[in-house]
């Protein structure tokens, strides 16, 4: 798939592909998905094209990345909002999603130091700065999915290998049933909560 990204814009990563794949598989034609923390909308986009007919809906709170992201998913059909995680997201989808997907900011505020130079120096602190722990946003984006998930329905967020436990916990408190997988080759790992 080509994504249009832009300056101040979040640019995908190969190691996402996992994301897209594992929550495609568990996204049915007809579904409602939601791309949180869209930046660009790429994971949105990736999982309509492999899943099929698909209701998206994706939003994040930077405009820079709201604008991109317009590029990108409005042409396939899905609309774009701005705000913080789901506050922007409309009261017709409220329990009815099947799959929320996100690949929110999960760097540790003190390693951001240690980022490549590209993505330190060229990506918004915002796309990238998850907290003393690097969890911050997973957490609230775990504690709101329940009550956007539909029954049986599925959130899944990219992490760090070393921050799957954690990330795991935070689903479970937050009433998913979790799991986390991962892909050496891509160097991804992903948590997957089941409400």
């Amino acid at each position: 798939l080509r994504i249009a990204v832009g300056p101040g814009v979040f640019v995908p990563r190969r190691r996402s592909e996992l994301l897209a794949r594992q929550a495609a598989a568990l996204t049915p034609p007809g579904s409602v998905v939601i791309d949180l923390a869209c930046g660009a909308g790429a994971l949105g986009i990736a999982i309509a094209a492999l899943a099929g007919d698909t209701e998206l809906h994706a939003c994040d709170i930077d405009p820079v990345a709201v604008a991109c992201a317009r590029r990108n998913v409005e042409p396939a059909g899905g609309h774009v909002y701005e705000g913080d995680l789901y506050e922007p997201l409309p009261a017709s989808i409220r329990g009815r999603v099947t799959t929320i997907v996100a690949n929110v900011p999960y760097v540790p505020t003190d390693q951001l130091a240690l980022m490549p130079a590209e993505a330190r120096d060229h990506e918004p602190v915002l796309a990238l700065d998850g907290g003393q722990d690097g969890l911050d946003v997973l957490r609230r984006a775990a504690a709101g999915a329940g009550d956007w998930l539909r029954p049986g329905g599925h959130l899944l967020i990219e992490t760090s290998m070393a921050q799957a436990a954690a990330a795991t916990e935070a689903f479970a408190a937050a009433g998913l049933a979790p799991a986390s997988r991962s892909d050496p080759d891509l160097g991804a790992t992903i948590v997957i909560g089941r409400r």
